[in-house]
């Protein structure tokens, strides 16, 4: 990307902030806000340094039965192609330390997930998930302005079931401004490393007015630029052909004899750098969306949560790398551009044409606090080729249980 067109993509976040009027607190999963209520109960203060440090984490026990076909072959067994056997079970740890001070705070969180067997169990799982520091530049009555740096899921920072499953690794700006009787406004703008070693950055943001009016309607609208550098080989830059804007239009309530928090959201997106190549048929397939509602939180015992949406992505919507919705199992971790999932392999052609798009499916999930610490949540997704003109036929769908202990 050139100055102007990065100049051009941040003045207009601000722009549009002018006319808009915060903090995103509608889209919090339910695992969070359990952690925060838990974190209430249990925190270390250091206080020699002038702040507050808390110590929490997460002890998770997860079954998984997977079922995948490719061009009509069985994708997910002993003897098949990939070796991926389709039950899993696995151990993991989370651990997280928060650290903050009245202007200052910073983050981290470790992951230690690991395969379950006497055998085939393994011991080195580890990912640093999260490791970001922030500084309040301004606090004014009604608004903050915030910097952020560091790393963690681009998907705890941006809203969608279906995109941003890549990771942060940069510089984030949030300005959030309470206006009476309007609602709660925010925008949060960023920049990210792609490549490091082939000085390759990408650019984005996002708008959202919440609670509108008090009416609890809200309203939200993010775009990401990948597309920002030109490489030698014409198909490792159409991985990066990507330029996405979605909108999220989403009413959250509790009906007066339900007692339960219900919410309704649909989502359209739409890739603004798609182009019409032959691995897409010659045709630009540049959309996606979903639609869903759920019903309940997560705060004490006896509560329960479920969620149910429906998802519709084209092949060229979102990069394959970033697909954080249902996906198409992809145990041959193939990409759509490339043979390989990373940009390897050389290119793909219509008739082979994979990855994690061109889909289209459901999920329905269900969670239930067991304790006040301990949550069991089942997850079961489907999804099956979108348009059979692009690529193997393909067919997936995925059974999970998870016990998460909270502490």
């Amino acid at each position: 990307m050139n100055f102007r067109r990065s100049l051009l993509l941040i003045a207009s976040f601000l722009l549009v902030s002018y006319v808009h009027a915060g903090k995103d607190e509608i889209n919090e999963t339910d695992i969070q806000a359990l952690r925060e209520f838990i974190n209430t109960k249990r925190q270390v203060t250091v206080k020699e340094l002038g702040g507050a440090l808390s110590v929490s984490g997460e002890v998770r026990a997860e079954f998984q039965q997977t079922n995948e076909k490719r061009g009509g072959a069985q994708q997910r067994g002993l003897y098949t192609p990939t070796g991926v056997f389709p039950r899993s079970f696995d151990i993991e740890v989370n651990l997280m330390l928060d650290y903050r001070t009245d202007r200052t705070w910073a983050a981290i969180k470790l992951e230690f997930d690991n395969a379950a067997g006497s055998l085939s169990g393994t011991e080195a799982g580890v990912d640093l998930e999260r490791a970001y520091f922030g500084v309040r530049l301004i606090q004014g009555n009604s608004f903050t302005t915030d910097i952020e740096i560091g790393r963690r899921a681009m998907g705890q920072i941006f809203d969608s079931k279906i995109e941003f499953d890549s990771r942060f690794d940069g510089i984030l700006f949030r300005f959030d401004q309470a206006v009476e009787k309007v609602g709660d406004f925010y925008a949060h703008v960023g920049t990210f490393v792609i490549n490091e070693r082939r000085d390759h950055f990408g650019y984005i943001g996002e708008l959202g007015l919440l609670n509108i009016a008090g009416t609890g309607i809200y309203t939200k609208y993010s775009l990401v630029d990948w597309d920002t550098k030109d490489y030698k080989k014409p198909y490792e830059s159409e991985r990066f052909y990507f330029m996405v804007s979605q909108f999220i239009l989403g009413y959250k309530f509790v009906p007066a004899k339900f007692q339960k928090v219900v919410l309704f959201y649909a989502a359209a997106l739409v890739n603004h750098a798609a182009r019409k190549l032959a691995i897409s048929d010659h045709k630009k397939q540049n959309l996606g969306g979903y639609a869903g509602f759920s019903i309940g939180q997560l705060k004490k015992k006896g509560d329960w949560a479920t969620d149910v949406n429906y998802q519709i992505v084209q092949a060229q919507a979102i990069a394959d790398y970033d697909v954080s919705g249902i996906g198409t199992g992809n145990a041959i971790k193939s990409g759509f551009y490339t043979k390989n999932l990373n940009g390897t392999g050389g290119p793909n052609t219509r008739e082979t044409a994979g990855g994690n798009t061109n889909y289209q499916g459901y999920s329905l999930g269900l969670e239930y606090l067991f304790t006040d610490n301990l949550l069991i949540a089942q997850v079961w997704v489907q999804s099956w080729n979108l348009n059979k003109d692009i690529g193997p036929d393909r067919k997936y769908h995925q059974y999970e249980i998870e016990f998460i202990y909270a502490f």
